[in-house]
């Protein structure tokens, strides 16, 4: 294929599918783990499908978007205050909160101890092998060493060649699963469980934007998903298809019946809505249990309350301090270019 897509076209259905995926994240939380962890409270009659296929579904949709970001950056540095801009003012705002209500609320099992807390603010806390303010954000861990993966891919010139990079990629895989001993830091940095699903969204992406052909990408997805099937359980392999099979849909133009306005609203804030929902839904629907209020009443309460608090972060934290930040670096960088190329003055 030798055309290509703007990088800076807005695909409405990945919005789509961030919101659904958000929206199946809280189910579950708030369907089963809510009741794993209080199980003297009063829950809703239904459990939500189990397992780890909605964040499977989040990295593969990053894996698509990576190239959002690396195809506007020159430098490490612009990368890194990208990607800065984008996760932390949220992070830290969402963080705080809960720990707010939280402690107000007095759910002591939810609280973490106080280096865990310091630790937290960095954001790189699983690394430390130390717990999260929220358990949601054990996925940035995840995400925050695919970005290293991928700028050092970038750095590297490696873009230029990327299918064969991802095939050392799961080369390195299949050696994890040959050798259990592997240091989990090697695991979690280079992202060795869960690579084959971004995978299957930078395939994907290669192909919208006119790149490469599914006939060519076709032995990389086919090795990516023989990954899934060789070191993971079926029902991973099962979603592995799926999703590869969703991806190629959307590319197609098959998913434009999920051009819902309150669906892409959802992922238009769902990096906020997902920060904020889990711990602070539980306090609540633990509150109104405890008050006689019934399961589905705090259901939709706790889901109201996340709804507000992200949309409140998303506007007022999360878009503003994000674009001030790209706007002062962009400003700083403008203003370093005349001076680096200013000839000294003895």
């Amino acid at each position: 294929m030798t055309g290509s897509r703007p990088s800076n076209r807005r695909l409405t259905e990945l919005d789509a599918l961030r919101g659904l995926g958000a929206l199946c994240v809280l189910i579950f939380h708030y369907s089963t783990r809510f009741h794993e962890l209080f199980p003297q409270a009063a829950h809703v009659p239904f459990s939500f499908l189990g397992g780890n296929y909605r964040v499977l579904l989040f990295f593969a949709i990053s894996g698509f978007a990576i190239f959002f970001t690396l195809d506007r950056i020159h430098t490490v540095a612009d990368f890194l205050v990208n990607r800065f801009a984008r996760l932390y003012p949220a992070y830290l705002v969402a963080m705080l909160l809960t720990l707010g209500i939280e402690s107000l609320a007095r759910v002591s099992q939810l609280l973490v101890g106080p280096g865990a807390v310091l630790a937290n603010f960095t954001m790189l806390q699983g690394f430390a092998f130390l717990p999260e303010v929220d358990g949601a954000y054990w996925t940035l861990t995840v995400e925050i060493a695919f970005y290293a993966c991928m700028v050092s891919i970038w750095k590297c010139k490696g873009l230029k060649r990327l299918e064969p990079v991802l095939i050392g990629w799961l080369v390195l895989r299949w050696l994890y699963a040959l050798w259990p001993g592997m240091p989990e830091r090697i695991v979690m940095l280079l992202v060795l469980r869960y690579v084959p699903f971004f995978i299957i969204g930078m395939l994907s992406y290669r192909v919208w934007a006119g790149q490469r052909s599914w006939r060519q990408q076709a032995p990389y997805a086919a090795l990516a998903l023989l990954s899934i099937a060789t070191v993971d359980s079926p029902d991973i392999l099962l979603a592995g298809v799926l999703l590869l099979a969703a991806f190629a849909t959307l590319i197609a133009g098959g998913l434009r019946f999920l051009r819902l306005r309150p669906l892409v609203w959802l992922g238009g804030i769902s990096y906020s809505f997902y920060l904020i929902h889990q711990h602070v839904g539980f306090v609540v629907m633990l509150k109104m249990a405890q008050a006689g209020y019934g399961p589905w009443t705090a259901f939709a309460t706790a889901f109201a309350v996340a709804l507000t608090l992200g949309t409140l972060i998303n506007r007022l934290v999360e878009r503003p301090a994000g674009e001030a930040i790209i706007g002062w670096w962009r400003g700083h960088r403008q203003r370093a270019v005349p001076a680096e190329g200013t000839p000294s003055q003895a």
